[in-house]
């Protein structure tokens, strides 16, 4: 398979944004963290004192771990084309390591008491946590500082808001910028407080195997210790063959309000771009369309809320699909499992997109400022509100008449208006004080 022939672009077009991504949901990841957690339950075993491992073999299987191959991957999935199962094919792999190393007489205590699912039900929430705090949140993080340096950078730059698509009261391009870096911080904050859940405790989650073998032990204890302090997940109590999912679904609804907040973002700046509030650097050679030279299209935005919207359809499926199985275990949940790393990759392409995007922009002052001249009947709140504050007599009534419908209300016709008014002097030296460009609110500090 070349990036040619790949059906999915995530492999094919973007496989360089994406490439990444393999160490932690490709099949190899899979395998390798298969062999990860049966390693180290195997050397948890020895340091409980089951059974005595000699340095040389620790050595050899930390090894293995720390250093698995593509050809060792590889071997397993020969292994596999013979058992007809994944998980006990790295079972199968790890016993052959024992014998070359003499220790045949261990190889009962790969996979001790288990079944597939304690191996599949912490290998993947392994994975799955390593992607999320190495490559995925840092990813929302960057963004989210990208676009508070712009905040800040434009934080005087005074905006015609637009509410019902309609002019309405001034605010700042700042501002509007620090709402999207305030939403994604607070679900980031939500995010990193969701437990990466663990399944462990044996066919159907009672530690039966084990208790039945040494029924003198505290499994349950000793389950806790291996998942929380040696594989840094959070062991469920209560379980049947497979892990809840009630975690992972709420990780993957937490990850669609991100991308929602991003989807808000694009549209956003894709419509500043189209008032010619922003205009985008061009590069030599590239064009905007195959009929009309003149385009500078804002395709980093589009790119990245497709990619957003096909994250979002994927995590909702995931998010509704993996909490449910029939009674103690169905396999629906393995094949979906499969493709957790889908709408990752798509999650990664789309901030890319939107980082690009950002490059790009150049901000038009000119024009901003052209439309705030052109709309003062935006002024007419601040002017109702200050003769309320002097009671003054249907105030808000009064700037309806002028304003309502009206589209030649320019700074001329409001001060008209505002020496046609019953009040002092002074008063209508306050109220002319008021432009479009300075009527623009207090917000918190940043």
């Amino acid at each position: 398979m070349s990036q040619l022939t790949a059906i999915s672009p995530i492999d094919g077009r973007y496989h360089k944004q994406t490439a990444a991504l393999g160490a932690y949901f490709s099949e190899f990841a899979l395998i390798r963290y298969r062999v990860l957690v049966e390693v180290h339950y195997f050397l948890f075993l020895a340091d409980k004192k089951f059974f005595k491992v000699p340095a040389s073999l620790k050595k050899a299987l930390l090894e293995v771990v720390d250093h698995f191959s593509e050809e060792d991957a590889a071997k397993i999935k020969t292994i596999e084309a013979t058992t007809n199962h994944d998980v006990k094919a790295v079972e199968y792999f790890l016993k052959e390591i024992l014998d070359q190393h003499k220790a045949s007489s261990l190889k009962e205590w790969i996979h001790f008491g288990l079944t597939s699912q304690d191996i599949n039900n912490t290998a993947i929430p392994l994975s799955w946590k390593n992607a999320m705090e190495s490559e995925i949140l840092p990813a929302y993080i960057n963004l989210q500082n990208r676009l508070y340096q712009f905040a800040k950078q434009w934080k005087k730059v005074p905006l015609l808001a637009r509410t019902h698509g309609q002019s309405a009261s001034p605010t700042t391009l700042g501002k509007e910028l620090m709402v999207f870096v305030e939403r994604i911080n607070h679900q980031i904050e939500l995010f990193s407080s969701i437990p990466y859940a663990a399944k462990f405790g044996g066919a159907t989650g009672n530690f039966n195997a084990h208790h039945i073998a040494y029924p003198k032990k505290n499994w349950v204890a000793l389950g806790n210790e291996f998942v929380d302090d040696v594989l840094g997940l959070e062991r469920m109590q209560f379980t049947t063959q497979i892990e809840h999912y009630d975690h992972f679904a709420a990780h993957c609804d937490n990850l669609k309000r991100l991308n929602t907040i991003l989807i808000d973002l694009t549209r956003d700046i894709w419509t500043y771009i189209s008032m010619d509030y922003f205009k985008q650097q061009t590069k030599k050679g590239e064009v905007g369309s195959s009929a009309m030279p003149h385009k500078v299209n804002p395709i980093d935005f589009e790119n990245a809320e497709g990619n957003l919207g096909i994250a979002n359809a994927l995590l909702e499926h995931l998010a509704a699909k993996l909490p449910i199985s029939r009674l103690q275990r169905d396999l629906t949940d393995s094949t979906v499992l499969r493709n957790i790393g889908v709408p990752v990759g798509h999650i990664t392409i789309a901030i890319n997109s939107i980082e690009k995007g950002l490059g790009k922009l150049i901000l038009n002052e000119v024009k901003i400022n052209e439309d705030l001249e052109n709309n003062w009947a935006v002024v007419a709140e601040a002017i109702q509100t200050i003769l309320r504050r002097e009671h003054y007599p249907n105030p808000y009534e009064a700037l309806k008449d002028l304003t309502r419908g009206n589209s030649k209300i320019d700074k001329k016709s409001m001060h008209k208006f505002i020496d046609g008014l019953k009040v002092t002097a002074t008063l209508k030296k306050e109220l002319k004080k008021i432009t479009p460009q300075n009527y623009t609110g207090v917000t918190a500090e940043y």
